[in-house]
């Protein structure tokens, strides 16, 4: 097993490498810059020590690339021109979920309380940047989607002919504000928004994909909720499978502790926690890092499912040597997954065609474990 290991900040190449290579995926922010490159960064201001903005605008739309990058910010390009990166993203069928950031509200490239115009243009324009370069570089179209805190989400897609994947974040939360009040701000949102009702309003807005708060799954946030409660265990996770149908999921943050319940339930997880040694969960379970690009068949499942913590680094390293990544299994191998998929998990998909769209990627469909922002969320200033 790996000795030691060190988390690098978050939203950087080592984090992104590092998630990618470890997991399924990975999640990354996306902002634009004063000369209309692409940045990965998640605040609205520079994630730096305050003493180091010498005087210069603390607002990331105010930067330009190279400014931002002598800071140690890597932009798209990087993550696109980087060998581990993209070996892992076209040849290993590995998903990036890129979410696409607004400008602050006070800020000069957001600025305008009553009119947000500014922002959806920044938006707009970041959205169509990322389009041409990812299909420049031959990314495919099942190894991305694109996601935004933005409510007219599909009037951008159609505006800029965006072709890949996305969804819109729900529910929708200002760029202002504290932490605490964006979430006081999307609360009365959630309680009138059951999960049933949650995916149908993805599905009706054209959305790929349902991005998922972790609430959702909470015994004391779920009781809250107007309509009927899913879960991750017992009928509760049966009601939750007859409301997906298959639809991804993905859900966000999942600590380690229930982990093993989220995919399970056949939801994707975003992950904080990819620590190589992190190999036995809080909740007693052996870890399998690469469920969707490695996936394991029902006997092996049940292999790992039930091994111990004495013996489980061992059944690990047998499981690995003896099972093919997505893309070496033959066609055979490829059917018995997906049909053991769609019986545990409801899926409303036809075999064949869905075979046929996924020759080189897992199925669209897949539970993953994908890296947050890399290798995960770090403390403030992410650099130092």
């Amino acid at each position: 097993m790996p000795g030691k290991w060190e988390q690098a900040p978050e939203n950087t190449l080592e984090s992104l490498r590092h998630g990618i290579v470890q997991a399924d995926g990975i999640e990354l922010d996306i902002r634009l810059t004063s000369d209309n490159e692409l940045i990965v960064h998640h605040d609205s201001v520079v994630s730096i020590p305050k003493e180091n903005l010498d005087d210069r605008s603390k607002w990331v739309e105010n930067w330009s690339l190279d400014e931002l990058k002598n800071e140690g910010f890597c932009s798209l390009d990087d993550i696109l021109n980087d060998s581990i990166i993209r070996k892992q993203w076209i040849e290993k069928g590995k998903m990036v979920c890129l979410e696409f950031k607004r400008p602050h509200l006070l800020s000069p490239s957001g600025r305008g309380i009553f009119s947000k115009s500014r922002q959806i243009s920044n938006l707009s324009a970041a959205m169509k940047i990322a389009e041409l370069k990812l299909k420049q570089e031959e990314i495919p179209n099942q190894n991305s989607v694109f996601y935004s805190f933005y409510k007219g989400m599909n009037k951008i897609i159609e505006k800029e002919s965006i072709t890949r994947n996305w969804a819109e974040l729900m529910p929708s939360v200002p760029t202002i504000g504290t932490r605490t009040m964006k979430r006081m701000y999307a609360y009365p949102q959630y309680f009138i928004t059951p999960f049933s009702r949650l995916v149908k309003k993805h599905r009706n807005s054209g959305s790929s994909m349902v991005p998922c708060a972790m609430e959702y799954f909470s015994p004391i946030y779920s009781r809250a909720l107007f309509g009927r409660m899913v879960g991750l265990q017992g009928k509760r996770r049966e009601y939750l499978s007859r409301c997906q149908k298959g639809t991804p999921t993905y859900v966000w943050p999942t600590k380690p502790e229930l982990e093993h319940k989220v995919l399970s339930a056949g939801l994707t997880a975003l992950s904080d926690h990819l620590d190589p040694n992190l190999t036995w969960l809080p909740s007693d379970k052996a870890r399998w890092f690469n469920p969707a690009t490695m996936p394991l068949d029902e006997s092996q499942n049940f292999i790992l499912d039930n091994a111990t913590k004495d013996q489980h680094l061992s059944i690990i390293k047998q499981l690995k040597l003896e099972t093919p990544t997505w893309n070496e299994c033959d066609k055979q191998r490829k059917i018995e997954l997906i049909k053991y998929w769609r019986k545990k998990w409801n899926w409303q998909i036809d075999i064949d065609d869905t075979i046929a769209k996924s020759t080189d990627s897992p199925p669209w469909e897949s539970v993953r474990l994908i890296g947050h922002r890399g290798s995960g969320k770090t403390s403030r200033p992410v650099i130092k």
